[in-house]
């Protein structure tokens, strides 16, 4: 009885990791609507990929990849949660809190945001220059490094 019961757990824990397999799409269609706007508002370049995460069935993450080589990645509902663009460019400043915005420009002047991430522990943006800072939800500085 035993081994019958273990052969089962088995068979089902093989059946859901084969069921969690990412698939992969060449266009926006599939992304939530929230996920295609943020992209048409911000970004003047097209999906070349997205890459949907599955986890225990369930869409966990999308992971776009655009023309330019920008990536974004978007939670199962569409809210962005990184971005991050090719140099020389810039993640777009609507993308960015204000108070995180002002920080950069009065602290480092020269650079520029390539990558934001926002999680539950707060934003986090890499510069230009090799600097990364977090920052909290608000927008208020916490801590920098290189």
């Amino acid at each position: 009885m035993k081994k019958f019961i273990m052969s089962l757990a088995l068979i089902a824990g093989i059946s859901l990791g084969a069921s969690a397999r990412d698939e992969y799409a060449k266009d926006s269609s599939v992304l939530p609507e929230v996920a295609r706007t943020t992209i048409s508002d911000n970004f003047d370049s097209q999906v070349s990929k997205v890459k949907i995460e599955r986890t225990l069935g369930r869409v966990s993450e999308y992971e776009v990849t655009l023309a330019d080589g920008t990536e974004i990645s978007f939670d199962r509902n569409g809210n962005w949660s990184n971005v991050e663009v090719e140099r020389p460019d810039a993640v777009p400043s609507n993308m960015v809190l204000a108070p995180i915005s002002d920080y950069v420009a009065k602290n480092y002047p020269n650079a520029k945001i390539v990558s934001i991430e926002r999680d539950r522990r707060g934003i986090e943006v890499e510069l230009s220059n090799g600097i990364e800072a977090q920052f909290t939800h608000t927008g208020k500085f916490f801590r920098a490094s290189r």
